[in-house]
């Protein structure tokens, strides 16, 4: 019996802001065939080539194929060499964002594999108001149920063995049976190193490492991947933000099974 091939097929790694994707993008960066590297943002700012510029540019005479293939090359391109550069075979994205535009990532890289990540929105709005503000944290009432339900809307119309959608609250309380499951649909083998990523090195910001070290002290914890900021709503939101969840985000709540 013929061993599978391994895929090399394009990983992205989606979802709402302060949902947990920069653990994810460490778990995946760990596993010896990944890359994961910084966030890029500006793959959505090209689909305007074959979105609203797309009739000034169509007098070139080129067809939308060639400007995709042409910006697949230039993206794909830069991770690839990225990914070789560290040893491996097979690159993903990290960046949040790419959540609003998954149509267009998906007719760029056709075989893409995409990763949502869902966390309680409530306290995904705790999390919005500790890291940017509380201006912040009321615009995430509405911006936290706008992630969930486009990027839900764009992986029901892909194949089942190209969206993967990933809990955080999962991820924390059960890691190994979670990140199994996620690298099970990659079609990589488990290699449970993944799960203690803090070991290995990473291209992450300085300040990532100063705000992970401070909320595993708060946590009094050394390990990589814990629990206890799943249900700091109960204590931390507000009045205020209490009634602009209740109002914006709890019909998508009660969607996704959190009560």
């Amino acid at each position: 019996m013929t061993e599978p091939t391994p895929s090399t097929a394009p990983i992205f790694l989606v979802g709402c802001q302060r949902s947990g994707t920069t653990m994810l993008r460490l778990v995946l960066d760990s596993h010896s065939r990944i890359s994961c590297g910084p966030e890029t943002r500006f793959l959505t700012d090209l689909e305007r080539v074959v979105g609203r510029d797309w009739e000034r540019l169509a007098r070139f005479g080129f067809p939308q194929d060639d400007w995709l293939r042409r910006i697949a090359d230039f993206f794909g391109g830069i991770h690839h060499d990225y990914a070789t550069g560290r040893g491996k075979a097979r690159w993903a994205d990290k960046t949040p964002l790419y959540a609003m535009s998954l149509p267009f990532v998906t007719k760029v890289f056709p075989d893409a594999q995409i990763v949502h990540v869902i966390r309680d929105g409530r306290d995904v709005v705790v999390s919005h108001r500790k890291r940017f503000g509380y201006w912040s944290a009321v615009k995430c009432v509405v911006k936290w149920p706008r992630y969930i339900h486009t990027a839900r809307a764009a992986g029901r119309e892909l194949p089942a063995d190209r969206y993967h959608e990933l809990r955080y609250e999962d991820a924390v309380n059960e890691p190994e049976k979670t990140m199994r499951a996620l690298f099970e649909f990659l079609g990589e083998p488990w290699e449970p190193d993944v799960l203690e990523y803090g070991d290995k090195q990473h291209d992450v910001a300085a300040k990532y490492t100063v705000e992970a070290d401070r909320r595993r002290a708060a946590a009094k914890t050394d390990a990589p991947i814990y629990g206890s900021r799943v249900g700091t709503y109960r204590r931390e939101l507000d009045p205020l933000l209490r009634l602009l969840v209740f109002v914006f985000s709890r019909s998508t709540l009660r969607e996704l099974g959190y009560r």
